[in-house]
């Protein structure tokens, strides 16, 4: 059995993003476990989750709204990276892979909305 959003290349993106965030995350000082870490793991983990739950829904129109909700969680997400960067958390050659994984699915979720 496959669902259907196990097919779009988004939701894999979107997964590798996650991934990504858990990884870089690991590394933080432990005084961020209730705060950057787990804001920066529960937005990133919305992104494939609104993405696969949008799937489900019968009307496009609902799709595309779970869609935006992704979208949203992606911005958050790349905006907790600056203050991660800003912090000290990681470098700016890491802070540059996050960000332009951030941007590749936000540019996939925005063109499967204007479709």
């Amino acid at each position: 059995m496959s669902f259907k959003f196990e097919n779009l290349e988004v939701w894999n993106e979107a997964i590798k993003f996650a991934r990504m965030i858990y990884q870089a995350t690991k590394k933080f000082p432990r005084t961020e476990q209730i705060g950057l870490i787990s804001q920066m793991r529960n937005a990133v983990i919305s992104i494939p989750s609104n993405i696969a739950e949008g799937t489900a829904r019968y009307h496009n129109k609902d799709f595309i709204r779970y869609l935006r909700i992704a979208l949203g969680s992606t911005y958050e997400v790349v905006t907790q990276l600056y203050i991660a960067l800003q912090e000290n958390y990681f470098d700016e050659s890491k802070f540059k892979v996050l960000y332009e994984q951030g941007s590749k699915v936000a540019n996939m979720l925005n063109a499967l909305i204007k479709k």
